[in-house]
């Protein structure tokens, strides 16, 4: 038995296969390009495992595809790749739809050549698991209810349009071909590993740097916050129990507000890496132009998850921003690497060149 894990390397696909081989032997094939995001150094504590094997390639390359699903067998394909930053798809959407779009077809049309050959029984316990983001459904009001699986889908940016075209030819692969997907939607995703161009990271380093916390516009924008380790069960979770053919959203239940978020996080650094003046970190708080066609608020319902797989989150707003300041203190080597862009010589140092 074994699992293939797409953007295994990038913030929440590294964090999935950590936690997965922290709670099973089942081995993981882990292929990812390695894009700007992509930190094999996340995955360090794994170098020498055997049941986790790295390989550096694309969704997009289907004679990869090809080989690694016929010779590993796997019994479900678990779908992170993908560009995922707003701000860059706005100076380069060319990227987001390459992978989200492109790759995500190639992958689809590799893993259904895959799966038609399979016997019977192996065919009918098959999954491809497509992990998806709240932005596909737009934005909501103050007042409006949290999105549901049934929401429509109304795009603002090209990051969020490429992943509601992938969401889109998944589930027409599922209803065209018959092939067994699920689909998960997340709210905002934190917690360790996660590439410092996103808010928290960006304010936790820019703080400790001396250096401005840049907030959007007002900083009223509103989010809801989803520790990844809880991103993480509830994955595993569909993946295990999750009807075929069904979308289920994943959120956190933390809606907040971008600067309650960096108040939050200049608090837990006054207490635990206090500023060498006295003063509190809030006072680098920065205000910067809005990003065009900054959607106001996300919210996720995710009772569904909870009705049908009786999944919940484990970690309230207070304890995973906790935690996740703390290890950023306490994992300096790993944010220098990233910071410098010396995490992009660990592929050739531990794995060599790669095709």
């Amino acid at each position: 038995m074994t699992i293939l894990v797409t953007g295994g390397a990038g913030f929440i696909g590294g964090n999935f296969v950590l936690d997965w081989l922290a709670g099973s032997d089942e081995p993981v094939v882990n292929l990812d390009k390695l894009s700007y995001a992509g930190n094999l150094q996340t995955l360090a504590s794994l170098q020498g495992d055997t049941r986790h094997r790295f390989v550096h390639g694309d969704i997009a390359d289907r004679a990869l595809l090809g080989r690694l699903l016929a010779e590993h067998q796997p019994r479900a394909v678990l779908n992170f790749a993908a560009e995922s930053h707003v701000d860059r798809s706005l100076h380069g959407p060319g990227d987001f739809i390459d992978t989200n779009v492109v790759g995500t077809f190639n992958l689809l049309e590799s893993v259904r050549g895959y799966w038609s050959e399979l016997p019977a029984a192996d065919k009918s316990a098959f999954r491809l698991l497509h992990v998806s983001t709240d932005e596909v459904y737009g934005t909501l009001a103050a007042d409006d209810a949290p999105f549901t699986e049934a929401h429509r889908y109304q795009p603002n940016s090209p990051y969020s349009a490429s992943k509601a075209a992938s969401d889109h030819l998944v589930r027409a692969w599922h209803h065209s071909y018959g092939l067994p997907v699920l689909t998960t939607h997340c709210s905002n995703n934190y917690g360790p590993y996660h590439f410092p161009e996103k808010l928290i990271p960006l304010v936790i380093l820019n703080a400790l740097a001396g250096k401005p916390l840049p907030v959007y516009g007002d900083g009223q924008q509103i989010r809801d916050w989803l520790y990844v380790t809880d991103h993480c069960t509830a994955i595993r979770r569909v993946l295990d129990a999750g009807t075929q053919g069904e979308t289920y959203n994943v959120g956190g239940g933390n809606e907040k507000t971008n600067l309650d978020v960096v108040h939050s996080i200049c608090r837990l650094l006054d207490e635990l890496r206090p500023r060498a003046d006295g003063k509190g970190y809030a006072a680098q708080i920065s205000f910067v132009a809005d990003r065009p066609g900054h959607d106001r608020r996300y919210a996720i319902d995710a009772r569904k998850l909870a009705r049908e797989l009786g999944w919940k989150p484990a970690e309230t707003f207070d304890s995973g921003i906790r935690k996740t300041v703390q290890w950023y203190l306490d994992n300096q080597d790993w944010v220098a690497g990233v910071s410098s862009g010396r995490y992009r010589d660990w592929l050739t140092q531990q794995y060599g060149d790669q095709p």
